[in-house]
């Protein structure tokens, strides 16, 4: 049995009953960054009075995610108590897991994924969009082509658009962002679950420009608002009724347009 478990944020806090209790069942622990995980399990122990299990770790990354799939792990998985964890948050979005969720899936090994912390709906929810539908991005290419095409394809979105970003990308980010719409709305927050988290929503020419001069530090958020679409290449009745063609052609066209018999319409354009 693999069980997928989410981890705070930031705030200790947001763990749960049920984490708490899978976790004192464990016996086996993959997680992203065992220093990471031994720390945090070192702080609930000491917060909730909590015993753990002398687990055993083993790192599991995406640099050797798929290494790690083989058919002894497949028994491994099946006979133990096995945890997954990421540095922080849920596991599969924007870290690892989804190959070992897919592994699961095609060798009939039982798992489970525990609801929890998560960034991306955190903002959402934060925002004060009234947008029903998004879509999220991940982070975006550091640098050339595959950055410009994947910035237009997110600020051609018809949805919401979701992106993580780090510190010292942010700023050009906002700057790239401003070029292509200066009065498009986003909203930013960072240090999401903490004490000092901050909230910013604004035009994005409004944002870059008190970012210039904003010191910036932690993992960012930013959620943009999608582009507004035109309504382009309708034709009314009185779009073609208005036309300076012969009644024959006009009765024609409006006939596609309407459904109407080309005979109808043509007795009522010379009645």
């Amino acid at each position: 049995m693999l069980t997928f478990v989410p981890t705070p944020i930031g705030n200790l806090g947001d763990i749960s009953f049920r984490t708490i209790e899978v976790l004192k069942d464990g016996e086996l622990i993959l997680c992203e960054d065992t220093r990471v995980t031994k720390k945090l399990f070192s702080l609930l122990s000491t917060r909730y009075n909590v015993t753990f299990p002398d687990f055993q770790f083993i790192s599991l990354h995406s640099h050797n995610e798929k290494e790690f799939l083989t058919v002894q792990n497949s028994e491994l998985l099946k006979i133990k108590n096995c945890i997954y964890l990421s540095d922080a948050g849920m596991p599969c979005v924007s870290d690892p897991g989804s190959f070992l969720v897919d592994f699961c899936l095609n060798n009939e090994i039982e798992y489970d994924v525990l609801p929890g912390a998560n960034a991306i709906l955190t903002a959402y929810a934060s925002s004060g969009f009234s947008n029903t539908t998004f879509t999220f991005f991940g982070f975006l290419p550091h640098k050339g082509s595959n950055r410009s095409d994947f910035l237009d394809k997110v600020m051609n979105s018809d949805t919401l658009a979701i992106l993580y970003e780090s510190p010292h990308r942010l700023l050009k980010l906002l700057e790239e962002i401003a070029h292509v719409d200066k009065d498009r709305v986003i909203f930013l927050t960072k240090e999401l679950t903490k004490k000092y988290q901050k909230r910013y929503k604004d035009s994005s020419q409004n944002i870059f420009n008190q970012f210039k001069n904003e010191t910036i530090k932690g993992e960012w958020v930013v959620i943009i608002e999608p582009k507004i679409q035109e309504n382009k290449g309708i034709i009314t009745y009185s779009d073609i009724d208005e036309l300076s063609l012969a009644p024959k052609q006009k009765a024609k066209l409006l006939s596609k347009l309407t459904g109407e018999s080309v005979k109808d319409i043509y007795n009522k354009l010379i009645s």
